[in-house]
């Protein structure tokens, strides 16, 4: 039934949790499972100066996050491939679907908080509402997503002095 499954990942809880449903299906049918992070481009536009910087962090992140997802996938004996590509979010989704024959989308619902949790938040919704193939979206427990909120808005030493 499923032989190629796309996992959008923003290395947060939501899509570690998206990240162990792919790999069960993947298991389950024999799939492929792809690691894909868009870095986000459309959002540094604006920027003048630095928008190169904040870029290059991002596929840095990316790096780690799709090689988060290749170690777990070939922990479970599972074929993977990853990227980091750039661009507007669902529409990189979306043309990696197309360009990649794939024929379901495992994505967490919530991804990080503030601005970041907005786009996501969005990025999956669009995904839902125009992919063309099924999209499995994978909620984080009510207690696991206040815990990240906690932990990604909690002061560091540095702000309480």
């Amino acid at each position: 039934m499923y032989s190629e499954i796309l996992v959008p990942t923003d290395g947060s809880k939501a899509a570690e949790r998206a990240i162990e449903h792919a790999l069960d299906i993947a298991e389950t049918y024999g799939a492929r499972i792809h690691a894909l992070y868009v870095v986000d481009t459309s959002i540094y536009t604006s920027l003048d100066a630095g928008a190169d910087v904040v870029i290059d962090a991002l596929e840095r992140e990316g790096e780690v996050a799709t090689r988060h997802v290749r170690e777990a996938a070939e922990e479970a004996g599972v074929e993977v491939d990853a990227e980091v590509v750039t661009g507007t979010a669902y529409r990189s989704i979306h043309d990696y679907i197309e360009n990649h024959d794939i024929d379901l989308v495992v994505m967490g619902t919530h991804g990080r908080t503030g601005l970041s949790h907005y786009l996501l938040g969005s990025v999956t919704e669009r995904v839902v509402r125009t992919a063309p193939v099924p999209v499995l979206t994978v909620r984080l427990g009510d207690e696991e997503a206040e815990a990240e909120a906690e932990a990604e808005t909690a002061p560091t030493d540095e702000a309480d002095e």
